[in-house]
């Protein structure tokens, strides 16, 4: 099946949307088929500023109906308590929220950006996929993380380089509480790097430190720009630290 196909037997439904890449390029699938989709963006502390830019920016050029839904995952101390299934808590939470919201609006399936490469192991967040009935049309049609960044260029999608991004909760060690103000520390702190120059990197938090983990290819920026990044960020944080290793 593909996902002409996918919409074709699934005319109507509510599309769980981040403004990344997976979800960007099913929302383009879904206004070329034709179907009667609706994007539902869940804002809370866990997702930056641009992300919600980059979610209205995608939707109006594809002239898609979005739905911007706000929730509180701080008021759920088990989200606070920053487990090591965190993520499948916030999951469900999401989920649940954007749910109600279809249910509302009549749609009936929830379909989300879960592509064939994601590695399930990585993802606890699947499972409360799989209890809430969300199908993930990417997968279920074998589409792969590196063929929607291609069908997303030739489609022109601003989204197709756009580098993966996990949410902010991410960058705090877990078990360690997830506080707003450590949330808001991070996301001035990555914007600040960003201006800067830097793409596909991360700023996780390490006690009062900042521990930065940035690609290689880019050492030669972060040389240049070492003082710049330590006065910018000295006010947020005790210590700048330098992880070599890079990961998602």
């Amino acid at each position: 099946m593909d996902l002409n196909a996918f919409f074709q037997e699934n005319h109507r439904a509510a599309l769980a949307f981040s403004g990344g890449v997976d979800s960007a390029y099913l929302l383009h699938a879904a206004a070329a088929a034709g179907a009667d989709v609706t994007a539902y963006y869940v804002k809370s502390s866990f997702q930056p500023e641009f992300e919600l830019r980059d979610a209205k920016r995608l939707a109006q050029e594809l002239n898609m109906p979005m739905r911007v839904l706000t929730l509180d995952v701080l008021d759920d101390e088990t989200i606070c308590a920053n487990p090591a299934d965190r993520c499948y808590h916030c999951k469900k939470r999401i989920f649940t929220t954007i749910a109600e919201a279809a249910k509302a609006d009549g749609y009936d399936l929830i379909i989300d950006g879960t592509n064939a490469s994601d590695d399930e192991g990585d993802r606890p967040g699947i499972r409360a996929l799989r209890e809430l009935f969300v199908r993930s049309p990417l997968r279920e049609c074998g589409i792969t993380k590196a063929q929607v960044r291609e069908e997303s260029r030739k489609a022109n999608l601003f989204t197709w380089d756009k580098p993966a991004y996990a949410c902010l909760a991410t960058r705090i060690p877990t078990r360690e509480m997830i506080t707003a103000e450590k949330l808001a520390k991070t996301e001035q702190a990555e914007e600040f790097l960003e201006q800067l120059g830097f793409r596909d990197f991360r700023v996780r938090l390490m006690g009062d430190s900042a521990r930065l983990q940035i690609r290689a290819e880019q050492f030669p920026l972060l040389a240049e720009k070492r003082t710049d990044i330590l006065t910018g960020l000295t006010s947020l944080y005790t210590n700048i630290l330098l992880d070599l290793e890079v990961r998602g």
